[in-house]
């Protein structure tokens, strides 16, 4: 499968190549797993050697030989004893550094934390001490969002303020979406609805589908629900050890979410305990949802609700780990039969998130979200409002276009357009078959 989009990220991995000529030049690269940042810096941005260390749950001293023998291999150079310690062979680099130019990927940074968390404050000294003079780029990769930016924002920690580029690797956007689709004969505005939701734009998982000619919804489907499948236990393994022993309350949060329970007291009924901090932590610290409040709404308001960022994620929740005693009892044809009675409903919402995707793939608006009043009355899926030219789009979305209504759009809008008064409307009805052409 080919290299899609990533120019900007590209761009600014060159940018900072350049500028280890000067001085040493630190980048911080975080993203969920699966999304490609490990595809994005292998990627030749540079006319330089590379190096690529991996962090793995080893001893010290072994990972410092698997790095040493890297060095060898690919700047040719004999490193005479053993180095047993990450913060000597950091500074063997460093020194290196200033009589030749490289660049050095660290991936699962964030790992140091359990093999010697000292080794943050040894970059830190060395890496304050060698950086005027050192011609080296040095790229540390995280995903594990808690702790990398535990690394990089918190003041109280040793590489605060130290990197001088950041970049926070997103999923693939709509546009691309659509591309690799049509790059694989596969394109029809519900085979692009289909594969938005199922892979929400994440790299492995579009690599993985592609790999597979599983383009359209049932194949995809069948090749996540079935024995052995990697899809599976995919939340588990990618959620389990950014929460640590409280999994278990946020897998049910993040199932009732996935659920259609999208508000804090909803939430709360159901589980019968207060989680005001876990949902702070969901979206703060692990980026795993957001919350939304109405548009024009005010900044203190206390209406609001919760989504669940990642795509898959939410399907993995509503399906997978709802369902996960017919998993256990590998119960698949049971399963799937559950998913495509249900999947129109969920995917429902999944329309109005890929219309507001490509309204923002505009950038003409500069605000765009929903809109609702208390106890949910007066539902508008999409408002999007440029504040500078004064004009407010309201749309309605189905994925039939039968369902939709002019007239009750108009009516719920009344409130919000007493706050708009001076604003051009403009109203209308997308479904599934307006994707084309939006």
């Amino acid at each position: 499968m080919k290299f899609y989009n990533r120019e900007d990220e590209l761009g600014i991995l060159k940018r900072a190549d350049k500028l280890k000529e000067k001085q040493a030049i630190m980048t911080m690269l975080i993203g969920r797993r699966r999304v490609g940042k490990t595809t994005l810096v292998l990627q030749p941005f540079s006319s330089h050697q590379t190096l690529y260390f991996f962090v793995a749950k080893k001893n010290e001293a072994l990972l410092c030989e698997e790095f040493s023998q890297e060095i060898s291999s690919k700047l040719d150079i004999k490193i005479v004893g053993e180095i047993k310690k990450f913060e000597v062979l950091f500074e063997y680099l460093l020194e290196l550094g200033k009589t030749q130019t490289f660049t050095i990927i660290i991936d699962e940074f964030q790992e140091f934390y359990k093999i010697n968390s000292s080794i943050y404050s040894s970059i830190q000294k060395l890496w304050d001490l060698h950086k005027n003079e050192s011609k080296i780029h040095f790229i540390a990769c995280g995903s594990v969002y808690s702790l990398m930016k535990k690394i990089y924002e918190d003041k109280k920690e040793p590489l605060f303020g130290r990197a001088d580029f950041k970049i926070d690797l997103k999923p693939l956007k709509l546009s691309v979406l659509k591309e690799i689709l049509q790059d694989y004969h596969s394109y029809t505005p519900k085979n692009l609805l289909d594969f938005y939701v199922l892979t929400g734009g994440v790299a492995k998982y579009i690599e993985l589908f592609v790999l597979y000619e599983s383009l359209d919804e049932q194949s995809m489907i069948d090749e996540i629900v079935k024995q052995n499948s990697l899809f599976l236990d995919e939340g588990k393994n990618r959620l389990i050890e950014e929460f640590g022993k409280e999994y278990g309350t946020y897998f049910s949060i993040l199932s009732l979410i996935a659920s259609s329970k999208t508000s804090k007291t909803e939430i709360e009924s159901i589980l019968e305990k207060n989680i005001s901090g876990h949902l702070n932590r969901l979206e703060s610290d692990y980026s795993i949802i957001k919350s939304i409040k109405p548009m024009g709404a005010k900044v203190n308001a206390k209406v609001q609700k919760y989504e669940i960022v990642d795509n898959f994620l939410a399907f993995w929740f509503r399906f997978i780990y709802k369902y996960s005693s017919l998993v256990e009892a590998e119960s698949y044809e049971r399963l799937k039969s559950i998913i495509a009675r249900d999947f129109s409903t969920f995917k429902g919402k999944f329309l109005e998130k890929l219309f507001i995707e490509l309204l923002k793939e505009k950038q003409i608006y500069t605000s765009i979200g929903n809109y609702w009043e208390r106890g949910n009355q007066n539902e508008i899926d999409i408002v999007a409002i440029d504040e500078i030219d004064k004009k407010i789009l309201l749309c309605e979305v189905k994925l039939s276009k039968k369902r939709l209504n002019y007239e009750e759009l108009v009516k719920k809008s009344v409130k919000l357009l007493e706050k708009y008064k001076t604003y051009d409307v403009e109203y209308r009805l997308l479904s599934l078959e307006d994707i084309e052409g939006f």
